[in-house]
């Protein structure tokens, strides 16, 4: 309660006066803290606290750097450093991760598999065009003499991911492997990575969580781990994110795309570029797959775990196409990998043991029918929260477009309605999964059955999508 109290006193110092409410928001692997500072329905903006004073000093510098240069970040309202508490610009709730996963609960449960949805596919275009320009543009502005933990991603920083994927994944996941044998790779892949050009910003933690989308276009946070790097890492953090689950040829067809957009910047040999590029989705996937087994073996956060799969297809699917270097332990390795997570049959494997069904409905038109035939569930009343259909410019749009979603956000009802919605609904999930139920309906309703019922189903469907792998998700609208 102090630093809230902290966060407060920043806002009514920086806006004129305190906020009527402050809503916590979740984080996602990180000790940093959020909130949502509201005023009634005039403005929202982040509140962040952090223990990390070294962290939090390079993400600000950063931030600020990157703002001046009119790269797409947030903007810094106030800042405390001494009591790592800051004000930032608020983005919405809408991350590059939960559009697409919004897009892949409105398809059919039996016709997901390997579906990437068409309408996300601009998207990735479009952050891949932003991307160069942080690289380059950033790498110019930025004071690196801030980075943390180290200024560049150099033979050390290297050495720290490989041994994170070696004691935190491969030991507590009782991988078996010979330790000289595995360093001698480890020596070959490091000098290999050391010869790509290494003059750009590397974001370092560039993946579909850390994409904001407003407004249509991507906003870029948690850059705080950025430091000067080759430009290959980044694009293969996003392209090689395990639970995007990009498909191997749309992964080679965003590739040529940013190296079009990175080309128009600087001189490109896209030969070299994709060589060594493979190099950097190995070291890459060994960092991710270092923090699941931490989070996850470790710190007992089993839902780290459920990205082991996705990550373990990757490896497949690199191993499929022939690694460019001899490394004969580590090859080994990831075959033993593969062999225990890959397979969709696997132990280890999430399957859909719980059918959640999420509706959008009009009071107008009765409540909907139970076609799933458990005859429970809950069904939510949106219409405490202010209506889009009385503001003109909102009335054609729905609760899938951003406008309706940028105005149900502001409103401090639609923030503790949403609270209310996930404190009762992930409990009752967790519960169902535990207890071997197969299904559960959750609808929304509102006057007309357009706008605030449909953004929280959309909502919704999104959030148990990208939280819960064993629960399959269907999305269904009554009235768009």
């Amino acid at each position: 309660m102090p630093m809230k109290e902290r966060l407060v006193s920043l806002a009514a110092e920086r806006f004129g006066r305190r906020p009527d409410g402050i809503l916590d928001l979740a984080a996602d692997g990180s000790q940093r803290q959020y909130f949502r500072l509201v005023w009634d329905s005039e403005r929202t903006v982040i509140g962040a606290l952090g223990p990390d004073h070294d962290e939090n000093r390079a993400f600000l510098s950063f931030a600020k750097a990157f703002r001046a240069a009119g790269l797409p970040v947030p903007e810094i309202f106030a800042e405390d450093q001494e009591e790592g508490a800051w004000l930032l610009e608020d983005l919405g709730d809408t991350t590059l991760f939960r559009a697409l996963s919004s897009e892949r609960a409105s398809v059919r449960a039996d016709e997901r598999t390997e579906i990437f949805p068409a309408a996300i596919i601009p998207l990735y275009r479009r952050v891949l065009e932003v991307l160069p320009r942080f690289q380059l543009e950033g790498h110019r502005v930025v004071d690196y003499r801030v980075a943390y933990p180290r200024r560049a991603f150099d033979e050390q920083s290297i050495r720290w991911d490989l041994n994170y994927f070696k004691y935190h994944f491969l030991k507590l996941a009782l991988i078996p492997f010979n330790e000289q044998r595995l360093e001698d790779d480890f020596a070959r892949l490091t000098a290999y990575l050391l010869e790509a050009p290494a003059d750009s910003f590397m974001y370092r933690d560039f993946q579909s969580r850390n994409v904001m989308i407003k407004d249509g276009e991507p906003w870029f946070i948690d850059f705080q781990g950025g430091r000067k790097g080759a430009p290959h890492y980044d694009v293969a953090s996003l392209l090689y994110d395990a639970k995007a689950a990009i498909p191997p040829e749309l992964r080679d067809e965003l590739l040529e795309h940013y190296l079009d957009a990175l080309g128009k910047l600087m001189p490109v040999d896209r030969a070299r570029f994709k060589e060594q590029f493979t190099g950097f989705v190995l070291v890459r996937l060994m960092q991710a797959m270092g923090a699941y087994g931490y989070r996850g073996f470790f710190e007992r956060k089993r839902r780290f775990l459920e990205s082991v799969p996705h990550a373990a297809r990757n490896l497949e699917y690199l191993l499929g196409q022939g690694l460019l270097l001899k490394l004969p332990e580590l090859e080994q390795v990831f075959r033993r990998i593969v062999e225990r997570w890959a397979s969709p049959t696997s132990p280890d494997q999430p399957t859909i043991r719980l059918s959640v069904v999420v509706r959008s409905f009009s009071y107008r038109d009765g409540y909907p029918a139970d076609a799933e035939g458990h005859g429970g569930g809950y069904v939510f009343d949106c219409r405490s929260i202010p209506n889009p259909h009385h503001v003109p410019e909102l009335r054609d749009f729905t609760g899938k477009d951003d406008a309706v979603a940028d105005y149900i956000e502001r409103q401090p009802e639609a923030q503790e309605f949403w609270a209310g919605v996930t404190g009762l609904v992930e409990p009752h999930v967790e519960r169902f999964l535990e207890r071997g139920f197969d299904s559960l309906s959750v609808s929304f309703g509102c006057t007309g059955g357009k706008h605030r019922s449909v953004y929280f189903a959309t909502k919704l469907a999104a959030h148990l999508t990208g939280k819960y792998p064993q629960v399959g998700v269907r999305l269904s609208h009554g009235r768009v």
